[in-house]
């Protein structure tokens, strides 16, 4: 992944090498000339040696900080660009996701994924490119240095280094696991805390208070725990690298201070040989302390991967056919749907067709499919059998822009975004003007209480829609509708929040507007529908019923009985 979304900084990365490789020479170059300074310089009291030498040494500290500064800015611009891109591919990925692949994710994980785990991917390519890049280069160079210093205690370069490799490795390995419980756990939270604040109402509604509370701790435990686990194994670490450190330098001062006991090694190299393995095993911990990011980062990028290498069902045709304008005739040819791994189908064999000019109404008991067939309309889901045809176009050739074009949907459940009263009327048409925003909402019934908003068009609209009623978020959803003047009409249910006054009153609105579109809705009132062109009835994913009320009322048991059944229900409320 890295390798994929950092090729547009191979410039950058190549400079960040180059700086490294300063940086990593200097600070190699560095222990010789202290070595020079006390053996040539302080052992035989050459001042002017001692100020040449020191002179030479802060010109390459300097040149070293300038370097690391460098390094690390071009570091952080290419993990920040990496990370912003790999948002925008996740975010852009579900954008294109029809609703069965948001509902095999789940929202809480699709959020966690495109934050905290672009986070870790993000964190650890920094890393890599501010301390990873420069280990290597300072343990094989500190290697040559040392030997170049004294080849007699090197065996002490062979022990240190697998020691200490070995050590954290252990370690290391049994941190793997507790990442993916710990990316697991904050979707777990994720999903939790999101149930808790949407549906705010029904638990104090319900006073289960107490129960969400103990089902959040449970989530937060959870978390916790794996978070604490990973915590103590990497607290193990630091004392196994302080540990190998301190040993090594009483190794080489104990086996060192003998042979410059018996000349065969100067004080100022023994300096030299212990500054070569410190750095030597520094770079090991660096890579080591990296080799502790890898798993997590790992984990995290296939979480991200699993996102970016899922396809929507719903795929764009690679040859879209133009659409005649204004096309606006629906025709159902014996469509089915069925969900993955479900074991019925929700719809069997659907045959119907909805013309220009005329109201098309689906009606049915709870769960006969009355939303999953509208949902295939625009193409939020694919059929699964038959097919559904927009101007005698199948709608799997037409460009999903295209299709989206001709196309106006409230949905069962209206969603408002945050903005003010416009800006959510101009999600149907960025172009619409004042004017067009009241006409639209007048026709929605919803000009009055928009007019008593504080600012008009311009009043705020908080997340969700939450600061208006239902009633109110279902009119200015028909109003955005209303407002894009498409060719095709979809109300799933958008009346159902509408006294029968406000109903009939935005029904005879909408009249006009609709006269040339294709209008198709589903409700469940037959007083919404009695005057309706044509009523579709659902039983159990079938067509039972296809007519007007009459004739419905006539020639349909299952119509009839869903008449009969409000009919007695207003009866006894009026009673």
């Amino acid at each position: 992944m890295i390798r994929t979304y950092a090729r547009p900084y191979r410039g950058a990365i190549l400079a960040v090498l180059a700086l490294q490789l300063v940086v990593t020479l200097a600070a190699l170059y560095l222990p010789t000339l202290n070595a020079d300074i006390i053996d040539r310089g302080v052992a035989v009291g050459d001042t002017a040696f001692i100020v040449r030498t020191g002179g030479w040494m802060l010109l390459f500290s300097v040149l070293q900080i300038a370097a690391t500064v460098w390094a690390v800015s071009f570091s952080a611009r290419i993990s920040m660009g990496l990370g912003r891109d790999l948002r925008a591919a996740v975010f852009h990925r579900v954008g294109t996701f029809s609703s069965r692949e948001v509902a095999q994710f789940g929202a809480p994980t699709l959020i966690s994924r495109t934050t905290n785990d672009v986070t870790q991917v993000q964190t650890l390519l920094f890393m890599a490119l501010a301390m990873m890049v420069s280990a290597p280069i300072s343990m094989i160079g500190g290697i040559i240095m040392a030997l170049r210093q004294d080849v007699a205690l090197s065996w002490l370069i062979t022990v240190a280094v697998p020691v200490l490799v070995v050590a954290v490795g252990l370690v290391i390995r049994q941190m793997l696991p507790q990442f993916r419980i710990v990316q697991t756990a904050i979707d777990s939270v994720n999903r939790v805390l999101r149930e808790q604040i949407t549906g705010i109402r029904v638990v104090r509604a319900f006073v289960r208070e107490d129960v969400e509370t103990a089902r959040f701790g449970h989530a937060n435990a959870t978390l916790t725990d794996a978070a604490l686990t990973v915590g103590r194994l990497q607290a193990l670490v630091f004392p196994i690298v302080t540990i190998v450190l301190n040993v090594s330098t009483v190794a080489v001062l104990w086996f060192g201070a003998g042979r410059v006991q018996s000349g065969e090694m100067q004080v100022g190299a023994l300096t030299a040989f212990m500054a070569y393995l410190m750095q030597i095993l520094m770079a090991v911990m660096m890579a080591t302390f990296m080799s502790m990011m890898i798993p997590r980062a790992s984990v995290s990028a296939e979480r991200i991967s699993a996102v970016l290498d899922t396809d929507s069902s719903v795929a764009p045709p690679e040859h879209p056919v133009t659409l005649p304008a204004h096309a606006a005739q629906i025709e159902l040819r014996d469509v089915s749907f069925q969900y993955p791994g479900a074991q019925f189908p929700v719809l069997e064999h659907v045959s119907f067709t909805a013309r220009p000019g005329q109201t098309t109404a689906i009606i049915g008991s709870t769960g006969a499919g009355k939303t999953t067939l509208l949902n295939l309309i625009p193409r939020l889901f694919d059929t699964t059998g038959g097919s559904v045809r927009l101007g005698d176009v199948d709608i799997r050739d037409l460009a999903l822009d295209s299709l989206w074009a001709h196309v106006g949907f409230v949905p069962q459940r209206p969603f408002l975004f945050t903005g003010t009263v416009a800006s959510n009327l101009r999600y149907g048409r960025p172009d619409a003007t004042d004017d067009e925003l009241w006409d639209a909402l007048r026709i929605a019934q919803a000009d009055d209480f928009v007019a008593a908003m504080d600012g008009g068009l311009d009043a705020r609209i908080t997340q969700g829609g939450s600061n208006v009623s239902g009633g109110q978020r279902q009119r200015l959803a028909i109003a955005r509708a209303v407002v894009r003047r498409p060719d095709v009409y979809l109300f799933d249910d958008a009346f159902s929040a509408l006294d029968l006054a406000t109903d009939a009153r935005l029904r005879r609105a909408l009249r006009p507007v609709t006269q040339d579109a294709t209008v198709i809705v589903v409700a469940q009132r037959v007083s919404t529908i009695v005057d309706f062109d044509q009523i579709i009835v659902l039983d159990d994913g079938r067509i039972v019923g296809q007519g007007t009320h009459d004739e419905l009322l006539r020639t349909c048991p299952t119509y009839q009985e869903i008449a009969q059944s409000q009919q007695a229900a207003q009866d006894e409320v009026a009673a």
